[in-house]
């Protein structure tokens, strides 16, 4: 009973994890750094409560939090794409844009600096809260196909084989008639997109928007994509394992005398190790952070 409890909390923790990096990799493979998702997932929150909350219905807040992340992204796109600025720059950029502006308009619109008002989200009630409620929640199903779908498009499809020939060399595509620019624009809007979706789940499943609420998972989702190595079936297994040493910290706090604080940097920890065992070793895309070439 407590280890299906511990893997109900697992999935459930891990389904932000999937989104972000599930978009993220679209972007780092067509040779974009995705730095922003961090920015990505929390307008796609914000979004989110904002159109289940005038929408009445939490698939309004779907699309409307699909829709803030991919403009978000769009953003960034123009930014490095079309203006060839620095990425990293950019990336940081869009992270601190997404904080202020969440911030400015919860207050603008909310009337609160903290959090918004309840709104319609996927929770069944009669369900209750353990593993039998996941499975009546349609975006752990989305989330769960995330990381295949993404793995079957950047491997079995035209676009996903173009995706990957921008990232490795640009300027070969670009010999064979491969339109670079309009590949990456698009790869881009998709990982917005999708990292979004991320920040839909966290609104959508709390029924509320939080100031910062998604706490810097926009960062472990961008450490899962290094360490899976770009590849979509290591980097999921990289988020159930993250997801796996958040759930744990969790079930640590309630038992054990140790400061909280040395718990809480448990899975922060982990991240740093696990990269720190694959630099070197793990072979990014050839153009990634390049998008001038």
């Amino acid at each position: 009973m407590m280890l299906l409890a511990f893997l109900t909390q697992t999935i459930r923790i891990a389904m932000p994890y999937l989104f972000a990096s599930a978009g993220g990799v679209l972007s780092e493979r067509s040779g974009l750094i995705a730095l922003g998702l961090e920015g990505y997932m929390l307008t796609g929150a914000f979004c989110a409560a904002l159109g289940s909350y005038y929408g009445h219905t939490p698939w309004a807040g779907v699309a409307a939090g699909v829709a803030g992340g991919a403009a978000f992204a769009l953003l960034y796109a123009l930014c490095s794409i079309r203006y060839k600025a620095d990425q990293v720059v950019v990336g940081v950029a869009i992270n601190l844009l997404a904080v202020g502006l969440t911030r400015f308009f919860l207050r603008f619109i909310f009337g609160s600096s903290s959090n918004s008002p309840r709104v319609p989200g996927f929770s069944v009630a009669e369900t209750g809260s353990g593993f039998l409620a996941l499975t009546h929640n349609p975006l752990i199903w989305l989330g769960a196909s995330s990381i295949p779908i993404v793995a079957w498009v950047l491997y079995r499809t035209p676009f996903g084989l173009r995706i990957r020939a921008v990232g490795e060399h640009p300027g070969a595509a670009l010999s064979v008639g491969v339109p670079v620019e309009r590949v990456r624009w698009l790869a881009v809007t998709l990982s917005g997109a999708i990292a979004g979706m991320g920040g839909v789940y966290l609104a959508l499943d709390q029924q509320q928007f939080s100031d910062q609420m998604t706490a810097g998972r926009g960062f472990i989702a961008l450490a899962a994509i290094i360490f899976g190595r770009w590849d979509p079936r290591r980097i999921g297994l990289a988020c159930l394992l993250f997801a796996a040493a958040e759930t744990f910290q969790i079930r640590l706090q309630g038992i054990s005398r140790i400061p909280t604080q040395f718990i809480e940097m448990i899975p922060y920890v982990l991240t740093i190790i696990a990269l720190a065992g694959v630099v070197g070793r793990a072979v990014p895309p050839a153009a990634l952070g390049k998008a001038d070439e």
